[in-house]
């Protein structure tokens, strides 16, 4: 692994734009990474590159859960026209690739512009030089890249807060070992979110462009609500971005788990003095009365193991809505912690072996799972509400 950030790191383009037309696509591409010296800054002729888009699940374009596939198209051209050999490729959350791909609309345009779709069905181990986590399986697409190009879609994340840059990345492990760190954490958030610092760093892509023309708000990232944000974003290290998206939608960042972690561990560009901002004015872009998806914790980095009434008390959990569910059994299939049954016609989960992953409400197809919030973390969740207004 050699891919590493531009030594201009700190440099992240804005660029307005509020409409998935093809042609205002790209024209509002160009505007975007000519501050970053254009695609051609990244990608040399003959490199492989691969484009990694938000492949969550089977979505419509218009259900603001996968990366709009104009947005994929748009670049695509720019990388053929510097030279470069695309592959387009994630592992969805559920589902296979193909289907996912086919769905969103994006392997229409992949087909279309002649680019290879990699399936991410074999891993490779990697071993970081450095960090908690010793190693990771990604999928070896990942590895054989020369540039990763990281196309995440900007949405309200029901465990870490909100999915962008960082988030995205997640996909670069290959199928059912998603769920076997997410049961590795357990409820530790904050040790989640540290693994996912460290499996981008490890995977670092080269650029990072993100669509937020039509982003996801409340119970993201997958049955939350489509906003219009009206913005494209984009930059070397992910870690700016985020820090800029977070700003764009009005969070805070003890309300993004990854972002307060990365500060906690005096990570770099967590900071807006710390970037150097082109483009569009964020002041102007920025968006008001965004829904954040619903606090899960009462604090950061909760720790220990408290008692039931207690735990209940201070976390969130998932609740099935049995009006809208329909028995397909992807959460039971997919639960990390395998707390999660059909009996009877109807779904139960075990709360003393849930660990608060939120896999099934992300993943479920019918947005049949919901958040229950204790009774001291609703509490809680006021309170910083009305800190953060003051």
């Amino acid at each position: 692994m050699t891919h590493s950030p531009s030594p201009d790191a700190t440099k992240v383009s804005l660029q307005k734009l509020q409409t998935y037309d093809p042609i205002a696509m790209d024209i509002a591409m160009k505007k975007l990474l000519d501050p970053l010296g254009g695609v051609a800054a990244f990608v040399k002729p003959g490199q492989q590159v691969l484009i990694k888009p938000n492949l969550l699940a089977g979505k419509t374009p218009d259900q603001a859960v996968t990366t709009h596939p104009e947005v994929v198209r748009a670049v695509i051209k720019l990388v053929q026209a510097a030279g470069g050999i695309v592959t387009v490729g994630d592992s969805p959350g559920i589902g296979s690739p193909e289907k996912v791909a086919s769905k969103s609309g994006i392997l229409d345009v992949v087909n279309e512009m002649g680019c290879k779709f990699a399936k991410f069905d074999t891993a490779v181990t990697i071993n970081p030089a450095k960090g908690y986590f010793q190693q990771f399986e990604v999928a070896e697409e990942i590895v054989a890249a020369d540039v990763i190009i990281n196309l995440p879609k900007l949405k309200t994340h029901q465990m870490m807060g909100l999915t962008c840059g960082i988030k995205n990345m997640f996909g670069a492990i290959v199928g059912l070992r998603k769920p076997r760190l997410h049961f590795q954490a357990g409820t530790d958030k904050a040790f989640f979110a540290m693994m996912l610092l460290e499996l981008c760093e490890a995977v670092m892509p080269a650029l990072t462009i993100v669509d937020a023309v039509v982003g996801m708000e409340g119970e993201g990232p997958g049955s939350g609500d489509p906003v219009e944000i009206g913005a494209l974003l984009a930059g070397s290290h992910p870690q700016a971005i985020d820090t800029v998206a977070t700003e764009l939608v009005g969070l805070q960042p003890q309300q993004v788990w990854t972002q307060q972690k990365a500060i906690d561990t005096d990570r770099p560009y967590t900071k807006l003095e710390q970037l150097d901002l082109c483009g569009d004015n964020l002041d102007d872009l920025k968006i008001k009365g965004f829904r954040p998806a619903k606090m899960t914790d009462v604090n950061f980095g909760l720790q220990g193991n408290p008692k039931h009434f207690l735990r209940n008390a201070l976390t969130a959990r998932p609740v099935p809505d049995h009006n809208l569910c329909k028995l397909c059994n992807d959460c039971v299939t997919h639960c990390p912690a395998d707390v999660m049954k059909i009996e009877q016609d109807k779904l139960h989960i075990n709360y003393d072996g849930c660990i608060r992953c939120f896999c099934c409400q992300e993943l479920c197809p019918h947005g049949a799972l919901k958040t229950k919030q204790g009774v001291l973390l609703r509490l809680n969740n006021l309170l910083q509400q009305l800190k953060i207004k003051r």
